[in-house]
Parts: C-alpha cells; sequence; structure tokens
C-alpha cells in the first residue's frame, strides 16, 4: 500500500500532468490564433496597396476639380458684382426720369382738378330738382 506523502506525490504529479495538458492545449491555440492574425494581417496588407493607390488617385482627382470649381466660383462672383452694378446703374437711369414723370402727371392731374368747377353728387343733384 502507498504511504500518505506517496499518495500526496501521485496527486501532485497528477494535477501537474493536467496543468502541463491544458496549458499544452492553450498553447496550440494560442499558436492557430497568431497562424490565422498572421494570415489575415498578410490579406489586409495585400488589399491595402490597391486600396491606397486608388485613394490617392481619388484625392489628385479630387483636387484638380476643386481647382476649376475655384475658377467657376470665382468667375460667377465677378458676373454677380457686374450684375449688382448693371443693377443699380439701371435703377439710377430709370427711377429718376420715372419719378419726375409720375410727379409731373400727378401735378397736371391736380392742376386740372383745381380748374374745374366742383361737381355735385348725383345724389344732391336729384334732391335739388
Amino acid at each position: 500500500m502507498l504511504t500518505a506523502g506517496e499518495v500526496a506525490g501521485l496527486i501532485a504529479a497528477t494535477g501537474w500532468v493536467v496543468l502541463v495538458c491544458v496549458l499544452a492545449m492553450v498553447l496550440v491555440k494560442l499558436a492557430k490564433l497568431l497562424t490565422e492574425t498572421t494570415k489575415a494581417v498578410s490579406d489586409l496588407n495585400e488589399r491595402l496597396t490597391p486600396l491606397l493607390d486608388d485613394v490617392s488617385v481619388t484625392v489628385n482627382e479630387t483636387n484638380r476639380r476643386l481647382v476649376a470649381v475655384e475658377a467657376i466660383t470665382k468667375d460667377v462672383k465677378e458676373v454677380s458684382g457686374h450684375a449688382a452694378k448693371l443693377s443699380a446703374v439701371t435703377q439710377t437711369i430709370f427711377t429718376g426720369p420715372l419719378i419726375k414723370v409720375s410727379s409731373l402727371g400727378y401735378g397736371v392731374r391736380r392742376a386740372i382738378e383745381a380748374r374745374r368747377p366742383p361737381r355735385r353728387a348725383s345724389g344732391q343733384a336729384r334732391r335739388a330738382r
């Protein structure tokens, strides 16, 4: 029969064997995880290079078009400035004489009305008969 010390040693040895087996399984899984991660990084690297090239081309094209839009915006600003000046000139040319003609018409109408004898209202004319 085994002594108490031998039983304790056997239990301890069995515990160590189980612990080593568990650690071996963990290490195997960790190795698989590292292998898969390495493959994923490699695939990402292969896909990333063309993607970065496409992004570079897109950024260059966008910059080129922004330069064209900037030129168009500058031209639109210039045209709107000219339109504002033309509107001011048109207003000056037509508004002044139009006001004068309107004032003249109003004055002539008031002068004609002042020279006419006052009219009787149609109701007052009937009562007077």
